[in-house]
């Protein structure tokens, strides 16, 4: 059993990979919205920008790819318990790689959308399976501050995205070279596949007998708690997908398209924030249990989105401080799910439990996407009349926390 023992070095090989899969998928996720509007606009054709197309098209292409994600999360994650973590990892984020690379040559919204939906499958993918590896081999008391990690390095790739768009004007005629970006973590499969060890638990969970994660799930008990646990990330994707998405639109409708840098420095200030409120979320989940951590940001969140999308008008340092404060609340949850999530589920349906969890929650986020667009067209197309009604759905987080079981204090179940 030698061959399954994770030294100190090959913990850091893990989590490095880990780290760059996140950093990446951050970028990816981050780039479109920098992208969605000059893309639509020119795709549209017409000289003068039709803001109900874009709305329209900027819902349906959302809702693709967190329908994508979700369908990913179950593939790869259903491959993850059954031929290891790293060989489904490295398959889910090429996958991603290659697709986003693609949208160079869209032609059309539907292609646009088409191509979305193709590079979710590896997004959706390889957030589950990167947790469930990385929280398989290290430590109790290390795994609170990981889960804080793994949120802020997504983000840190939203940052860096925030940094391409400041560094190159991203108009009707430049969008394409900035998809070129996302073919770059292909490169990161080959490192994966060369170097990074495989969980122990998986391996030996599965020297007894074959994982039949889907069956496993269906067992009363598990899935009750995937129910709960689909539930709690859907309240929090619909607040990413639905609200802090289309912060980078507003921004830009605000200004009128004459400042395209206001786009990415939206992006920059939330992503600033995301960060720090990845730490936050792991913080609470620690100090005052998994329960009442994700109660609070629930309050907090609906704090602050509802004033933020009654009060700010303007494009300007109170809006960016504004997205800042969002950014904070709102990614938060991100420093707490992934630590709450492996403690969900047992080692031979980890991959899958999480994904399932995770990415179902992204198909209630989609219809929360479609939900911005229909509410935008019913206000006259508005992004703060609009986010002011979806900020409401962290209401739903604050009754549903308490049906989830509470494990902090409690050592991953085998």
């Amino acid at each position: 059993m030698t061959d399954l023992i994770i030294t100190p070095a090959r913990r850091r090989l893990i989590l490095l990979a880990a780290i760059l899969g996140w950093l990446f998928d951050g970028l990816e996720m981050g780039l479109f919205p920098l992208i969605a509007r000059p893309a639509l606009q020119q795709m549209h054709g017409a000289g003068v920008t039709d803001e109900a197309f874009v709305g329209h098209w900027m819902g349906i292409i959302t809702a693709l790819f967190l329908v994508g994600a979700a369908a990913g999360g179950l593939v790869f994650g259903w491959l993850g318990d059954k031929i290891g973590r790293v060989r489904a990892m490295s398959l889910s984020i090429l996958a991603y790689s290659l697709f986003t690379g693609l949208v160079y040559f869209a032609q059309t919204p539907a292609q646009l959308g088409g191509l979305r939906f193709l590079a979710a499958l590896g997004m959706g993918g390889e957030w589950s399976l990167c947790v469930a590896l990385v929280m398989e081999t290290w430590t109790e008391t290390g795994r609170p501050w990981l889960a804080a990690w793994i949120g802020a390095v997504g983000n840190m790739g939203f940052l860096l995205s925030a940094i391409v768009g400041l560094s190159f004007s991203v108009t009707r005629d430049s969008w394409r070279w900035v998809a070129l970006v996302g073919d770059a973590p292909a490169l990161l499969t080959f490192f994966i596949r060369l170097y990074v060890p495989e969980s122990p638990r998986w391996v030996e969970a599965t020297q007894l007998a074959p994982a039949k994660p889907l069956q496993e799930l269906c067992q009363p008990g598990i899935f009750r708690t995937t129910i709960i646990a689909t539930l709690l990330c859907g309240v929090t994707l619909i607040g990413t997908w639905g609200l802090v998405q289309w912060l980078p639109l507003w921004a830009d409708q605000l200004t009128h398209s004459a400042m395209p840098s206001a786009k990415a420095w939206t992006q920059a200030w939330s992503a600033l924030g995301a960060i720090s409120g990845c730490f936050l979320g792991a913080w609470l989940a620690n100090k005052f249990g998994r329960r009442l951590g994700y109660f609070i940001l629930c309050a907090a969140s609906l704090a602050v989105c509802l004033v933020f999308f009654a009060e700010e008008t303007n494009y300007g340092a109170g809006f960016l401080v504004f997205t800042y404060l969002t950014g904070v609340v709102t990614a938060s949850f991100y420093g707490l799910i992934p630590l709450y999530l492996p403690e969900l589920f047992p080692t031979r349906v980890r991959a899958t439990g999480q994904g399932i969890a995770y990415n179902a929650g992204r198909v209630l986020a989609a219809i929360g996407a479609l939900q911005m667009g229909a509410l935008m067209a019913y206000f006259g197309n508005s992004y703060a009349r609009a986010g002011e009604v979806l900020s409401l759905i962290y209401a739903v987080g604050l009754i549903v926390v308490w049906l989830a079981p509470e494990t902090k204090g409690q050592p991953l179940p085998d």
